[in-house]
């Protein structure tokens, strides 16, 4: 199948590309489109001649001038779902989001409104399309990786409250990356909320991070909810700062699921955050995205 990946630089899109390339699929070359830019179909429609299926695994995490979270999450991909319908390009797999759904962040409102986008061309037959939604990624090459890191290596930690307690069930992104090559064969259709077997507060997480460095138990206080949101006010005015009021509110709900979602797309159990390579105190060999 010739696939055209969206987002093939980036942390998940560099696993999607090996996972298609294993699976025998062959990867459309295109010049790089500005999801923030293209925001017409006509935009995208040159770049579909000869394309089977479209992935898209571009996302930001808050919004910024050089990349505005709402075309980029938003009105780009739409426009590029109605490409793909006019172009005939039968299968699209959209990687979204867990925990969207409820959520008022501009984060997820975007997200959001690209997959009910895709999905209602799908109902109408225009195309197949899977949307993946998956809960914290995690594997080489994360973003986050360096706070994480720097978190566990604190032996004194003072974590916002809501974050501490906030629940997850992380995947690997090697997971995640065959999901998204099951998501292009098969009938399956719709949404896929993807999540690891286990759930883990982010305390609880960053412990087991710590465990994994081979350091002894942290100790660890919470800063109270207002304090917590203050801060994250602060980090609003650091265009460069993944601390901010869209990532507070996005760790403090739960990002949870029923794991049997993806095992089934893998027909296999998903790798356990407890099989993770252990990391040594100088380069990781898992890390946390």
């Amino acid at each position: 199948m010739n696939v055209w990946l969206l987002g093939a630089s980036g942390f998940v899109g560099r696993h999607v590309v090996q996972a298609l390339l294993s699976a025998g699929h062959t990867l459309v070359n295109r010049p790089r489109v500005d999801m923030a830019r293209a925001t017409g179909p006509a935009d995208w429609l040159p770049y579909l001649s000869g394309v089977d299926a479209v992935v898209n695994t571009v996302g930001v995490l808050r919004d910024s001038r050089r990349r505005p979270i709402w075309p980029t999450h938003a009105s780009g991909p739409q426009a590029l779902f109605d490409a793909c319908a006019q172009a005939g390009v039968r299968r699209v797999v959209q990687v979204s989001a867990l925990g969207i759904e409820g959520s008022s962040t501009a984060y997820a409102r975007s997200k959001r409104a690209a997959d009910e986008h895709l999905l209602a061309l799908a109902d109408r037959g225009a195309l197949d399309a899977v949307v993946l939604r998956p809960s914290i990624v995690v594997g080489e090459g994360g973003a986050s990786t360096g706070l994480f890191r720097a978190l566990a290596r604190l032996p004194w930690l003072l974590l916002p409250a809501p974050v501490a307690r906030g629940l997850a069930q992380p995947l690997h992104v090697d997971d995640l990356a065959a999901a998204v090559v099951a998501g292009l064969g098969g009938d399956r259709r719709g949404i896929v909320e993807l999540a690891g077997p286990e759930v883990f507060t982010l305390q609880a997480l960053i412990a087991h991070w710590r465990a994994a460095l081979g350091h002894a138990p942290a100790r660890v206080a919470l800063l109270p909810e207002a304090p917590s949101r203050w801060s994250a006010r602060l980090g609003d005015a650091v265009p460069l700062s993944p601390w901010c009021s869209e990532s507070l509110a996005l760790l403090a709900q739960p990002n949870t699921a029923d794991a049997s979602g993806l095992q089934a797309l893998l027909g296999r159990a998903p790798v356990s955050v407890r099989c993770w390579p252990r990391v040594d105190s100088t380069a990781a060999r898992a890390e946390v995205a």
